[in-house]
């Protein structure tokens, strides 16, 4: 890890600050809508406009990148995520709002593609799944610390969408001035939804539903708490504990996905999600409860997206993993753009409560299909399986698919290794078995 740091210390910290200034947005929107009167169906258009963008980035910029390079689609995005950033406060609109969204949207996929692909050409074979782990941190720690941010200013003023502002152009100095050299972008291959169906039916609806958990817990989470009229500061805590959630669970689940089924460990934390969510619906605890429960929602929300990109990818051959990684996002993206409208039509309809109902019924929804498909196919044996490799919902192509890569090459490294072990202590001829003992020491 400190060889990756020392590498690619630029690229992170160039990432962490886009993290910052990306995290600040979505939560200072949701809280802002409130101060303008906006309504909750129209703040919920306005933050769907991001997962639209989102996806359409992700469909066109890697031929942007192609056509004119890296080095100019990073810096004109990047310029135009400034200018949103400050246009929100001098255009409080929730038509104006949701145009900029889709926007911003489209902007930071083509800076999240550019500044992924640098950090995978920064990387060696032997260091790739160390930096796609410090790529992870960092952008947990850079949407942490927005939310800090968030705290130190009036959302119903100009401060707090400069201050974004000026840390994403500040972010694109130490990217750019970087030694690392831009790297070759092949075109993506595709594979279509029918063959990815047939391949995985769990992995293609469950990434589809939790696109929608995951935009609803960011992109809901400050409305909801502003209906609530919660301060500030509560709000904040809570999208916070979402990411902190996220992040720590991935390591020890992602230790338990390498040792069993991989559904049933889904199938648990989904049981554990409703469970948790159905008991702040019934109890309706204080702050410290909702924080809570946020940290086991995203606990729960983050490893259960990369587990079944890795249980996807157990049933494919290597050659089709870039094809199929651009086929989960695009319906995690899909999925992603309806959670905020149900989200927002469920909160006009029946309350605050309606954020959480939504939430609880796609997890049982999910947990009750995930059992369905673990009686229609068998398990595979844990040491046919592949690494799991610690993902976010908000990766791309480039990050998903590196990702994957990174982790099989640890599997197959492994599997080499026991291979190389039993051969060391093949006992000789004429030696009985019994006295062979590959744990004896050499």
């Amino acid at each position: 890890m400190i060889s990756v740091l020392r590498t690619s210390w630029p690229l992170l910290l160039g990432i962490l600050l886009l993290l910052v200034g990306n995290g600040m947005q979505g939560t200072l929107l949701g809280i802002r809508g409130g101060i303008e009167e906006i309504s909750t169906d129209r703040m919920a258009v306005v933050m769907a406009g991001y997962f639209a963008g989102f996806l359409l980035g992700s469909r066109l910029v890697p031929g942007m990148i192609q056509s004119v390079g890296h080095v100019r689609v990073f810096a004109a995005l990047g310029s135009l995520i400034s200018a949103v950033l400050i246009l929100y406060a001098a255009v409080p609109n929730w038509i104006a709002w949701t145009l900029l969204r889709v926007l911003i949207g489209f902007s930071f996929s083509g800076v999240y593609i550019t500044a992924e692909s640098w950090l995978n050409a920064s990387s060696t074979n032997e260091n790739r799944g160390q930096a796609m782990s410090a790529y992870m941190i960092v952008q947990m720690a850079g949407l942490v610390s927005a939310q800090v941010l968030i705290n130190f200013g009036d959302p119903s003023g100009f401060m707090l969408f400069i201050l974004p502002s000026v840390l994403v152009s500040l972010a694109f100095t130490p990217i750019l001035l970087a030694a690392t050299p831009a790297p070759a972008f092949g075109a993506l291959k595709r594979m279509s939804i029918r063959r990815l169906y047939q391949v995985s039916p769990l992995g293609c609806i469950g990434i589809f539903a939790m696109g929608g958990v995951f935009s609803a817990l960011l992109g809901m989470t400050s409305v909801w708490g502003t209906i609530l009229q919660m301060s500030v500061r509560d709000i904040s805590a809570i999208v916070a504990a979402v990411y902190l959630g996220g992040l720590v669970a991935q390591f020890p689940i992602g230790w338990l996905s390498d040792r069993m089924d991989r559904r049933l460990l889904v199938l648990q934390l989904l049981l554990v999600g409703v469970a948790v969510v159905l008991l702040q619906l019934i109890f309706q605890p204080g702050i410290w409860g909702l924080i809570a429960v946020a940290a086991i929602a995203g606990g729960v929300a983050n490893p259960v997206y990369a587990l079944l990109l890795a249980h996807t990818n157990d049933h494919l051959e290597a050659d089709d993993m870039a094809a199929a990684s651009a086929g989960l996002l695009f319906l995690n993206g899909l999925g992603a753009i309806g959670g905020p409208l149900i989200v927002g039509r469920m909160m006009a309809m029946i309350g605050p409560n309606g954020f959480w109902i939504f939430i609880v019924v796609l997890m049982a929804a999910l947990a009750a299909y995930t059992a369905w498909r673990m009686t229609r196919r068998e398990a595979l044996a844990p040491e046919d399986t592949g690494n799991f490799a610690v993902i976010a919902p908000a990766a791309t192509t480039v990050a998903v698919e590196v990702a994957l890569e990174a982790a099989q090459d640890e599997t197959l490294h492994n599997s080499d290794e026991d291979e190389l072990a039993s051969a060391d202590y093949e006992p000789a001829e004429g030696l009985p078995a019994t006295d062979y003992n590959p744990n004896a020491p050499r």
